[in-house]
């Protein structure tokens, strides 16, 4: 099941970008050489190489950390507009942190503002390789030619800690009212806050402000329940009833809570049991009021009525492994990822439910186990998963192979990339440089952007191949 960051060491303040990218290769020793792409579990470096960043490969690309390692964090839905396409961005979050003592703990309520980024064509007009040393903190600052800089200098980071017992396992925050956030602890608690406080105090901040704030907040949690019998990792609030959350543990038991008022839930004491280990992930419906889905390292997937009763309404095998991460797409609600132990993801249909064999397709191009799994809210056949063998790939399923579009596309770039000739057609992109990927989220506001968390502190990308990144004419 993948998820603990063992011996997590408290983030450096600089973190140099030579690792993040899509990883072109280059020797140190002769920088005029043609770059190539890097096949993690592939290619090995020889004595000499490194792996460098290839800027044109992003519209923007930045890394942040707030101290400790972080093994889940969500995007905060904000009031800035739903459809943000215009270059320096603002982003909200919140993250939980994995530090070496219980009391070092904490919730991080944070904005992240001044996010510059570039527009650029879909096949770069020239290569990008006679520059490819990069500041992770300001990884996309310089001009060229071909490029339009949107924001200048570096994001600034205003936090804002929450003191938190134990480490935060995941985290969520409601759709309907994001300020409301619910969280699994180590200590097997699961938590519901109220950060309206801190997102305003952000809100109203200059940018200029406090970077990282040293202080910490003491706060009581609207809700501390500990009916659970061990931890968990599973937690989803539902996007189509206000206040409705399930929380799932690794003693293979699922809880229902009911929002009774704007501060308070009642938590159905009898659990959901359907798993015969322990429950990973889950998902509510995007459309139905009464239906969600969980994930278990019994390889199984099993879908819920809470109308029913406490057994599924149907379980089928997923994986052979476990299966540690599942994401229902709000866009086409009939599919459903889910990401394996065994560095496999499958996408299932549950229109096939009846014929007892949803996946309509399977790809085993990770080497390690899958941590995070995600449909983007805008493009219904795309999704990003990360792994750990420390990639991060983006996917469009809608895509074949077409040898003779291929081949068009492989003249306009055979000098700028030698590209492998087995990459699945259905692959777009691949962000490398992050160490022990945990979590990635897709941002609802603004079309085409993904944040990761690692080991090493965060990242925000836009790759530059991806559509719906690009600003549309005349903006």
């Amino acid at each position: 099941m993948a998820r603990t960051l063992k011996n997590p060491k408290k983030a450096k303040r600089k973190n140099k970008g030579s690792k993040i990218g899509d990883g072109a290769s280059t020797s140190s020793s002769v920088p005029t050489i043609q770059p190539r792409v890097w096949q993690p579990g592939v290619d090995e470096l020889a004595e000499g190489e490194e792996l460098q960043c290839d800027p044109s490969a992003y519209n923007s690309l930045h890394a942040f950390h707030i101290g400790w390692p972080c093994l889940s964090f969500d995007i905060v839905r904000d009031s800035l507009g739903s459809d943000r396409k215009d270059f320096p961005h603002t982003v909200y979050f919140v993250a939980g942190t994995q530090a070496e003592k219980a009391s070092s703990n904490s919730i991080g309520v944070f904005k992240v503002s001044n996010v510059s980024g570039k527009r650029r064509e879909l096949v770069p007009t020239k290569s990008a390789g006679d520059d490819p040393d990069m500041d992770a903190e300001s990884s996309d600052s310089e001009d060229s030619e071909d490029e339009e800089e949107a924001g200048s200098g570096a994001p600034v980071l205003q936090l804002r800690k929450v003191a938190h017992h134990g480490c935060v396992n995941r985290i969520r925050a409601m759709t309907q009212s994001p300020h409301i956030c619910a969280s699994w602890a180590d200590s097997g608690h699961v938590q519901v806050w109220d950060f309206s406080s801190h997102l305003n105090a952000l809100a109203e901040s200059e940018t200029e402000g406090v970077q990282g704030a040293s202080s910490v907040f003491n706060q009581a949690p609207l809700v501390n329940f500990r009916g659970h019998k061990d931890e968990g990792y599973a937690i989803d609030w539902s996007p189509v009833v206000a206040g409705r959350l399930v929380t799932g543990d690794c003693k293979n038991c699922i809880h229902l809570w009911e929002p009774s008022s704007g501060s308070t839930w009642n938590v159905d004491p009898t659990p959901f049991v359907g798993h015969a280990a322990s429950v990973e992930d889950l998902q509510w419906s995007p459309t139905e009021p009464h239906a969600f889905v969980s994930c278990s390292v019994d390889g199984t997937i099993a879908i819920w009525d809470i109308r029913l009763g406490k057994s599924p309404a149907a379980s089928f095998k997923a994986h052979d492994a476990d299966v540690n991460v599942i994401s229902w797409n709000r866009l086409a609600s009939c599919m459903l990822a889910s990401g394996s132990d065994d560095g496999t993801f499958s996408i299932h249909d549950f229109r096939l439910l009846k014929d007892g064999n949803t996946v309509v397709a399977h790809f085993k191009y990770h080497k390690y186990p899958v941590t995070s799994i995600e449909w983007s809210p805008h493009e219904a056949s795309t999704l990003a998963v990360s792994s750990s063998d420390n990639q991060l790939t983006i996917w469009d399923l809608s895509l074949e192979k077409d040898e003779e579009e291929e081949a068009e596309f492989k003249a306009q770039t055979r000098k700028q990339v030698n590209a492998p000739e087995d990459l699945p057609p259905q692959l777009l992109f691949v962000h490398q440089g992050q160490k022990d990927l945990k979590e990635l989220h897709w941002h609802a506001q603004i079309p085409g952007m993904i944040v990761s968390t690692a080991a090493d502190g965060f990242n925000i990308l836009m790759p530059s191949n991806i559509q719906s990144t690009l600003p549309s004419n005349g903006s």
